[in-house]
């Protein structure tokens, strides 16, 4: 649900306008609210959850979520929505941040490669099945369905978790001073609202922001997160775990997952003008042709689940990143005249590539970190995800300004810097390799 509902309501943005009254430039903050929440306080939760325990953060988080979700279906106003969704953003941060810690709770050592491969297709999935899932629920009902098709299952999640989740009771004795939350919160908020107007264009074209004030709360967000950094850096557990970084196999896969990330955003947000504007695929097309690539890394996730443990994780992300790559090439030179078995062969590759690489890198980042610091491990591999789609979209913004998709060569150029992108994924996963 909370990976989900990160993709949900894009399709219904056009439709929120009109029924509310409001620009699209407003409507979007439906969006916005969401991944803001969820970016400034998920580090924070992490942290939390290896205090009060993973059950408690995520039933709790499950509990908002639900209840968010609720309001949003009631929701009067296009501000009522975007308040309630960033409460929903909260909620969902509880969840994401001690996701992975509590599947490494769950799984006996044995077969916890499994249960990340299997987690891993889980958010794999969800992430590109969100656009589809909408126009099914958009096709039958009103948009407040999105949101309340959440509350039974939200209601049954508690139920089950309640029942079934491992009790952790916390084995970090450390408290999280409030002002490092303030900072976490400010970097990463700042960070956010610059990047988003700087990348929107909106500045450029005298909307909310002007590019002026755009670029300054960048640089605000840098500097506070200069200051916020400089605390971590000296405390024994941090609430940003940077003292992570040290460990050389962990850092190395944070820079193969953010740089993975950033290339399977960019070409999320290419296809669509690649397969509608210039192969002219009508909408029920290209969302048939863009199934194929979850379809390949839910078919693939399980494979490589039995492989960890067997074969190294640099190794296979390498492969799988490569594939990757290929397959975002094979995009990027496709002619006009190009038949479905060509572009399909392509989503493939990505989707199997990416497959591929996700669960053993996953597993590793949560394994090479202590078992008490699985929480915090857990947070950065959740914040290098969000980090890597911010790259993307913000990458995709920087080519479609300077390329623009109706003249015909800006889905290329992005699918080019995928390609890239993966490709240099593939390259921090086979250092891992070296001693």
């Amino acid at each position: 649900m909370a990976v989900l509902d990160s993709t949900l309501v894009n399709l219904a943005l056009p439709t929120l306008a009109s029924d509310f009254g409001a620009p699209p430039e407003s409507a979007i903050w439906v969006v916005n609210a969401f991944q803001l929440a969820v970016l400034c306080v998920l580090l924070p939760l992490a942290s939390l959850g290896d205090r009060l325990g993973y059950r408690r953060v995520y039933l709790a988080g499950t509990a908002l979520f639900t209840l968010a979700s609720l309001a949003c279906a009631l929701a009067p106003s296009l501000f009522w929505l975007a308040a309630m969704r960033f409460v929903q953003g909260l909620g969902a941060a509880g969840m994401m941040s001690v996701n992975l810690a509590l599947v490494r709770a769950t799984y006996p050592r044995a077969l916890l490669g499994r249960g990340i491969a299997l987690n891993s297709m889980v958010v794999a999935s969800a992430s590109v099945l969100g656009p589809s899932l909408a126009a099914a629920v958009l096709s039958v009902a009103d948009w407040p369905w999105l949101f309340a098709v959440n509350v039974p299952v939200g209601l049954w999640l508690l139920w089950m978790g309640a029942h079934a989740l491992p009790d952790h009771a916390g084995a970090v004795a450390s408290r999280v001073g409030p002002l490092d939350v303030v900072l976490n919160v400010l970097t990463f908020g700042l960070v956010f609202l610059g990047v988003d107007a700087l990348a929107t264009g909106q500045g450029a074209h005298g909307g909310w922001l002007r590019g002026d004030l755009a670029a300054a709360l960048l640089a605000a967000g840098l500097l506070v997160g200069a200051v916020y950094v400089r605390r971590q850096l000296v405390q024994a557990t941090p609430l940003l775990p940077l003292d992570l970084l040290r460990i050389r196999v962990f850092a190395l896969s944070m820079c193969t997952s953010v740089s993975a990330f950033s290339a399977q955003m960019l070409a999320y947000v290419s296809l669509p003008f690649l397969f509608l504007d210039l192969l002219r695929r009508s909408h029920w097309e290209t969302g048939l042709l863009m199934m194929a690539w979850p379809v390949a890394t839910i078919a693939v996730a399980p494979f490589a689940g039995r492989l960890i443990g067997r074969v190294p994780a640099g190794l296979l992300g390498g492969i799988g990143l490569g594939t990757m790559s290929l397959g975002l090439a094979l995009l990027a030179v496709l002619p006009d005249t190009a038949g479905v078995p060509r572009i399909v062969a392509g989503l493939l590759l990505c989707g199997a590539g990416f497959g591929l690489f996700q669960s053993p890198n996953n597993h590793t980042i949560v394994t090479s970190a202590p078992a008490h610091r699985s929480g915090g491990a857990g947070g950065m591999q959740s914040a290098a995800r969000l980090t890597g789609h911010l790259i993307g979209a913000m990458a995709a913004a920087t080519v479609f300004s300077l390329w623009p998709p109706a003249q015909g060569h800006g889905p290329f150029v992005a699918l080019g810097l995928a390609a890239g992108l993966a490709c240099l994924a593939g390259a921090f996963s086979l250092t891992r390799l070296a001693r």
